[in-house]
C-alpha cells in the first residue's frame, strides 16, 4: 500500500445497513482519537463540545444537542463532567429551565492543547484518503448527516 492510500481490503465483513456501517465507522474512527486524547485527559465527545463551542460562542444547551444531533440525556451527563473539570460555564436564562453554555478560559486553554494533538490525527487520516478522498469524505458525512435530520424532523413533525 502506497503512502496516502487508503486500505480497502479489511477482514470485516460488509454490513448492508447505513447505520449499522456508520456506526461501525464511526466507533473506529472514535477509538483512533480516543486513543491519542487519552494523554491529555480528553474524550472525543469532550473534544467536539468544545470545538463546538469556540465555534458558537455562547449557546443554549438544547440548542447545542441540535448542532451535535446529540439526546439530552447524553450531553447532559458529558457536560456535568466538563462543569466539574471546569471546562465550561454556564448561566441560567429566563427560565430557570433554559442553560446558556461557553467555554471558559479552562475550556479555552484545554482546547488549545488538545487541537494540537487532534490536528495530528487529522493529518495522518487525510494523508490516507488523500485529499479529493478527505473532501469527498466530508462532503459526504456531512450530506447524511444532513439528511437523517431532515428524516427525524419530518417524522417528528408527523406525530
Amino acid at each position: 500500500m502506497s503512502p496516502g492510500q487508503a486500505r480497502t481490503d479489511t477482514n470485516l465483513p460488509a454490513l448492508p445497513c447505513l447505520c449499522s456501517s456508520f456506526r461501525r465507522t464511526a466507533r473506529a474512527l472514535s477509538q483512533v482519537y480516543e486513543e491519542a486524547m487519552r494523554p491529555i485527559g480528553l474524550r472525543s465527545t469532550q473534544f467536539t463540545i468544545l470545538q463546538a463551542l469556540a465555534r458558537t460562542g455562547e449557546v443554549k444547551q438544547g440548542r447545542l444537542g441540535e448542532i451535535l444531533v446529540m439526546d439530552s440525556t447524553s450531553l447532559t451527563r458529558t457536560l456535568r463532567i466538563m462543569r466539574k473539570q471546569g471546562w465550561i460555564a454556564e448561566r441560567r436564562g429566563e427560565d430557570q429551565r433554559e442553560r446558556w453554555l461557553k467555554l471558559s478560559k479552562a475550556g479555552e486553554t484545554k482546547l488549545k492543547i488538545a487541537t494540537a494533538t487532534w490536528d495530528k490525527v487529522q493529518a495522518r487520516l487525510q494523508a490516507k484518503l488523500g485529499e479529493s478522498g478527505w473532501k469527498s469524505l466530508m462532503q459526504w458525512t456531512n450530506q447524511v448527516t444532513g439528511m437523517a435530520v431532515d428524516l427525524i424532523s419530518q417524522e417528528g413533525g408527523s406525530k
